[in-house]
């Protein structure tokens, strides 16, 4: 029963790093079109939608307007492609 146990715990454990790690698709998503509409105030800045990994697949979230960072700038997320396939790499500040 115990070997049981172990080998159900492992194999999740084995399945769960997996999807954390991978993030690799055979073609990435096609291209989403936003509409930034009017800033909220003078000291925001547009965030462009993100793609998230999760599940194993690649979900769209919406961007949205921030307050600016003093002395820091966002950089926006990019495609990297590569030998194991398209990754996406996330925006940051």
């Amino acid at each position: 029963m115990k070997k049981y146990f172990l080998s159900v715990i492992m194999a999740s454990a084995i399945f769960t790093f997996a999807g954390c790690v991978a993030g690799y698709v055979d073609s990435q998503p096609a291209d989403v079109t936003e509409v930034e509409g009017v800033a909220p105030g003078p000291d925001y800045v547009w965030i462009g939608g993100d793609w998230v990994w999760s599940g194993g697949v690649y979900a769209w979230h919406p961007g949205r307007w921030a307050r600016r960072r003093s002395g820091r700038a966002w950089t926006t997320g990019h495609w990297e492609h590569g030998a194991r396939g398209f990754r996406w790499h996330r925006g940051h500040w």
